[in-house]
């Protein structure tokens, strides 16, 4: 009986002592980590938004005929710079002179005619006048000079718009620029209407991107936009937007939109390519390190160190824009605040920590 006795304290002590070495005992409250911290100061700032575009004229035009024809001669190329009134192409013009000498013939035809008749109706007049003739031969003189006449009056027409027809064959540049494009080569038959060649005009360049519908919506109202090439930064200028197209674009759904450039450097030319940054309105909220966030089974969270009692306590935020480095926090932090950037990973509630450099 006695022996009994004595085991059973024993087997419980045992029992006792296992599950106690189960059971890992918390760090004690005392001791202090060290961490790195900053002050909340910074307001959220805007987004930054790049986009590639390219460098072209504000004012392009395609220049073309107005005829059907075979196009006999384009004396101009790609990238040519054009002085105003300079040929830019010919067409084949054997039918329009044909047209010219045709109306020019039947033209003096007719003129000879009308200055027979005028000497007719003349010595009409003057037998009428003596009673050497009746009133209807005179007024058979009259009605045939007047029909004449107006006859007369339409092969000059005709002389005329044959004329305008034949200059038709030459195309030129109605001020000055420099060909982008061409539609046709000498030798093709072109239709009117169809472009030869597309010159940019000088004067105003614009900046054109592909812009996504949802910065069409959220956009500042101030348009500035830095433009600056893309193979060389260091050339850079800024512009507005001048144009955004009503419609999106059918394969990209994306808009086009024209900025205007002010003062383009030289080395700005068209068709280079240029990258555009505009800043969004800055949403409501602070900015902080990416390293301060942690997260918790409730969402994203950060630890805030209490500067009276120098220990931290984890803190539920809203995050509305996470960037490579920084992450905007639209609820749970104010301007002041003082949150754990690095060494959060050996954190818990109440733990008293120590700001690495006196921070």
């Amino acid at each position: 009986m006695p022996m009994s006795t004595c085991r059973i304290p024993i087997a419980v002590l045992l029992v006792a002592a296992a599950v106690s070495g189960c059971e890992k005992p918390p760090p004690p409250a005392s001791q202090v980590r060290p961490v790195r911290a900053i002050t909340v100061e910074q307001r959220a700032g805007g987004e930054i938004i790049s986009l590639t575009g390219q460098v072209r004229a504000k004012d392009q035009a395609g220049l073309a005929f107005r005829l059907d024809g075979r196009m006999i001669a384009r004396p101009v190329n790609l990238g040519d710079v054009l002085a105003a009134g300079q040929i830019i192409a010919r067409l084949d013009p054997q039918i329009q002179q044909s047209s010219l000498r045709s109306a020019q013939a039947n033209l003096s035809s007719v003129e000879a005619q009308l200055k027979e008749a005028h000497i007719t109706l003349w010595r009409e007049q003057e037998l009428l006048k003596n009673g050497w003739t009746s009133r209807a031969k005179f007024d058979k003189a009259q009605h045939s000079f007047e029909t004449l006449q107006a006859q007369a009056d339409a092969a000059r027409a005709q002389v005329r718009i044959a004329q305008e027809q034949l200059s038709y064959t030459v195309l030129f540049t109605d001020g000055p620029g420099a060909v982008t494009a061409v539609g046709a080569e000498p030798g093709e038959v072109v239709r009117a209407g169809g472009t030869i060649v597309q010159v940019a005009r000088d004067g105003g360049r614009d900046a054109v991107f592909d812009v996504p519908e949802q910065l069409i919506r959220t956009g500042p109202r101030d348009r500035l936009v830095e433009i600056a090439l893309t193979n060389d930064p260091q050339v850079k200028t800024t512009g507005r937007v001048r144009e955004v197209a009503p419609q999106a674009d059918a394969a990209s759904r994306t808009y086009q939109v024209k900025v205007g450039i002010t003062d383009p450097p030289e080395a700005m030319r068209l068709g280079a390519t240029v990258t555009g940054r505009i800043t969004l309105s800055a949403p409501p909220g602070v900015e902080i390190p990416a390293s301060a966030l942690t997260k918790t089974s409730e969402g994203p969270a950060v630890w805030v160190v209490d500067p009276q009692s120098q220990t931290v306590a984890l803190r539920s935020v809203d995050v509305i824009r996470y960037d490579p480095a920084t992450i905007v926090i639209s609820k749970g932090l104010e301007t002041g605040d003082r949150v754990v950037t690095a060494g959060a990973q050996t954190l818990r509630p109440a733990q008293k920590v120590q700001l690495a450099g006196g921070l």
